[in-house]
């Protein structure tokens, strides 16, 4: 790579080039030559109009990317963690990770409405079926209707009175600037969030290891343990996009702590999981606690 220029691929929204640009930062203090970032448009971008799973699945936002990537037409690529399906696509590997931003969710609402505030029967704009079914258990008197599109497009159909409040990750609203917008911060610990909420992962050729070499020296230590915990226990319970599960990881001095909830196919159910271990067992903690929601939950999450 002595001279070539360093392409990074991302997606083409406005938080993806964010994320992109930071990447880029962290890699200029180790690679001298010309780096520039190649927005790709992803089929989970092109759709904006129906779930996740009706179009094919977590996949939609880095399988375009991840293809760039295999054909040598980027170096690397930049994803949400969230965004990303818990097995590793043949050829890739995802071992670098940026300092966690917040992994909270807040609510932003029509006339800055609290939460416990909003009228009965006011629509509630998701299209995560975790945080619809968190919401349900804590107010069963709300509805909530499928929202889709970027963090700037769903705020404006919440001030266009489309729906009266919707539920966002706090980082993606805060790195756009738009945090005066917040109408209420939900705790962690009272709204579990998905798998990887807050993370950017960098992912990269399995034989690239001049890459692979720089991404070491960009890595956050804390975060990789983190992310390799919260994917497993998607992996675990071989979930999809539809799976509605929220995986909250903590670490202290040598041991990872994971709290993890999991709902039943039609969010009656609710199935709860906690354990600790030291954190060279954190990929094993995170199996675990994906098998005990398994027993719990008698596949009751499954179609």
């Amino acid at each position: 790579m002595n001279n070539k220029t360093l392409v990074i691929g991302t997606r083409g929204s406005k938080l993806a080039q964010i994320y992109a640009e930071k990447v880029k930062s962290e890699i200029s203090y180790h690679f001298k030559n010309h780096i520039v970032i190649k927005p790709i448009i992803t089929k989970g971008d092109q759709d904006q109009n129906k779930r996740i799973s009706e179009i094919g699945g977590k996949g939609l936002f880095s399988k375009n990317i991840e293809t760039e990537l295999l054909e040598n037409k980027i170096d690397l690529a930049v994803h949400a963690l969230k965004d990303m399906p818990s097995e590793e696509t043949e050829g890739l590997i995802t071992e670098c990770f940026l300092k966690r931003n917040s992994n909270n969710d807040v609510l932003i609402s029509k006339n800055n409405t609290k939460f416990k505030d909003l009228k009965k029967n006011s629509i509630i704009g998701t299209s995560s079926f975790r945080r619809e079914y968190q919401l349900n258990k804590k107010r069963n008197d709300l509805q909530f209707k499928l929202i889709r599109g970027n963090i700037d497009t769903r705020i404006q159909k919440v001030k266009d009175g489309t729906y009266d409040a919707t539920l966002l990750a706090k980082a993606g609203v805060e790195l756009l600037n738009l945090g005066k917008e917040i109408t209420e911060e939900f705790s962690i610990n009272d709204v579990i969030p998905c798998a990887g909420q807050g993370i950017v992962a960098i992912q990269c050729k399995e034989h690239d290891f001049q890459i692979q070499e720089i991404l070491k020296k960009i890595n956050h230590n804390e975060t990789q343990i983190s992310a390799i915990a919260e994917r497993q226990v998607l992996k675990s319970l071989e979930g999809d996009c539809d799976t509605a599960v929220g995986v909250l990881s903590k670490i202290n001095d040598n041991k990872i702590y994971i709290t993890a909830e999991l709902f039943s196919i039609d969010g009656k159910e609710r199935y709860f999981a906690k354990s600790s271990n030291e954190i060279k067992y954190a990929k094993d903690l995170g199996d675990q606690i994906g098998e005990i929601l398994k027993k719990k939950s008698n596949y009751s999450y499954k179609k």
